[in-house]
């Protein structure tokens, strides 16, 4: 009796190592984000995450977390990961990149993904991991299921004639670039 692989041809047996291959490589990115987050964990500059980004399989930029010393609240390792790259490759369009975080993305950086038009996104630990460590992103989540006057940081909107102008003007702008 033949197994499964003796009936395949040259090029189903290649197309089957190359995921292989990708998924080595995956796992190889993620070690490295993981092995950041773990380095980060035993510092003060920020909490325990780190990211990697990549596009055609190399690695374009890493981060971890600086919250703490750069006191900057937006200092995630995916975001810092994210402008690392854009700043690297001279873009804001990390279109063909892959984010490997070792914790699944909090709402901005998730958010930051998507701005960033990121291809995919792989983590390791999730959101549940890092709430029983102290980080809780679940307030967030509960946030944008309220009214935004209900929210714990009230939004209201005012002169919205005067905040469309500028958004006119924009539109008027024949040397815009769009993102």
């Amino acid at each position: 009796m033949t197994g499964k692989s003796d009936n395949m041809t040259d090029k189903d047996k290649h197309k089957a190592n190359k995921g292989n291959i990708m998924t080595n490589k995956g796992e190889k990115f993620m070690q490295e984000a993981v092995k950041i987050a773990l380095s980060n964990a035993g510092s003060v500059t920020g909490g325990p995450f780190g990211a990697v980004i990549v596009k055609d399989g190399t690695v374009i930029s890493t981060a971890s977390n600086s919250v703490t010393i750069d006191n900057d609240p937006t200092a995630h390792a995916e975001v810092n990961a994210i402008r690392s790259a854009c700043a690297k490759l001279k873009t804001f369009n990390l279109t063909g990149c892959t984010l490997y975080t070792s914790c699944e993305p909090c709402p901005m950086c998730l958010s930051a993904a998507y701005w960033a038009h990121i291809d995919k996104i792989y983590y390791s630990a999730g959101r549940d991991d890092a709430q029983k460590a102290g980080f809780s992103d679940a307030f967030i989540y509960d946030e944008f299921s309220k009214q935004m006057s209900e929210r714990s940081i009230p939004i209201e909107q005012i002169l919205k004639n005067e905040g469309v102008e500028p958004f006119d003007e924009w539109m008027r702008n024949d040397k815009k670039v769009h993102y």
